[in-house]
């Protein structure tokens, strides 16, 4: 039989992928079948795959490497060829457990993206004076993006606030993920945000309800601060990275950049790990290397 062709059939008809998807995974096991012919000397058969070792993998993935492929590009080759696998198993009763307990390279972690501070400054300014917005409005946006920028909130955590949070404390009780419990400090202009908001707001703010409303009074919907920040950034000319949570990113890493201690930064933030945390080091790298250089003994 075939293989390739019907393993792409399967995706298609029977997993009902879409065609780019199926495309794709052509495209990586058709270089992976061309290898195996000079490889193996013949066909790569149905047999001939379940006979396959660890290293006859590693080969082709040392090949397409020599090729220029990044880390990622080859942990998706090696996603292609064990789903080929799994499918030969199911289908055909062959398996091969060399194959699947194959080992990729680990993805490098994606550093956050944080707005410059001059940009983080500008979006506030300008959602703070949106001229199609009612006032109540513009200031609510002004509110939740002050609190991610301004606190480090995730945007659910600035939602979850209910009246109960107004007017604005100067330590913020927040409810983050996995039902963690961390107080945050409020610095003035973010309290003035959010007792603006409350005064304009046209909805009563209970104790037990929803802080920040939506147009119709009921709880506000991310989708809308999103929509916001998307506006927000084409009117500033800011990439499409500059995203409700690229605040929360720029929060941290301006504070990194300033000298604040990354410990403090990890429990403003409710990172479980500091691990976690440590990503905005590689953001900030020379600032770390400035704090190195002042203050090692042999600097």
């Amino acid at each position: 039989m075939d293989v390739l062709p019907a393993f792409l059939s399967h995706l298609a008809n029977e997993r009902r992928m879409a065609a780019k998807t199926v495309e794709a995974y052509g495209s990586d096991l058709a270089f992976f079948f061309g290898f195996l012919r000079g490889h193996l000397g013949h066909e790569p058969t149905l047999r001939a795959l379940s006979g396959l070792k660890a290293r006859d993998i590693r080969a082709y993935l040392a090949a397409r490497r020599r090729d220029g492929l990044s880390d990622a590009s080859i942990a998706r080759l090696l996603s292609s060829i064990k789903a080929l696998y799994r499918w030969i198993g199911r289908a055909h009763g062959l398996e091969n457990a060399e194959i699947a307990y194959l080992q990729g390279p680990r993805r490098a972690p994606r550093l956050p993206r944080p707005v410059s501070i001059e940009a983080a400054k500008d979006i506030l300014h300008e959602a703070e004076t949106e001229p199609d917005s009612e006032p109540w409005i513009a200031a609510r946006d002004l509110a939740v993006l002050s609190l991610l920028y301004g606190a480090g909130l995730r945007i659910s955590e600035a939602l979850g606030l209910t009246g109960a949070d107004s007017p604005a404390p100067e330590r913020l009780r927040v409810s983050g993920k996995g039902g963690k419990v961390r107080l945050v400090p409020l610095i003035a202009p973010v309290r003035e945000a959010i007792d603006d908001y409350a005064q304009l707001c046209p909805y009563a703010l209970t104790k037990s309800g929803a802080l920040f409303r939506g147009a119709k009074g009921g709880p506000l919907s991310p989708r809308i601060i999103q929509s916001r920040m998307q506006m927000l950034r084409g009117l500033l000319g800011l990439p499409e990275t500059a995203t409700p949570h690229a605040l929360r990113h720029s929060f941290a890493t301006h504070l990194l950049s300033n000298g604040a201690d990354l410990r403090a930064i990890q429990t403003l933030l409710g990172h479980a790990s500091l691990s976690t945390t440590q990503v905005y080091t590689g953001v900030d790298s020379s600032r770390l290397r400035a704090v190195h250089a002042a203050a090692h003994p042999r600097a």
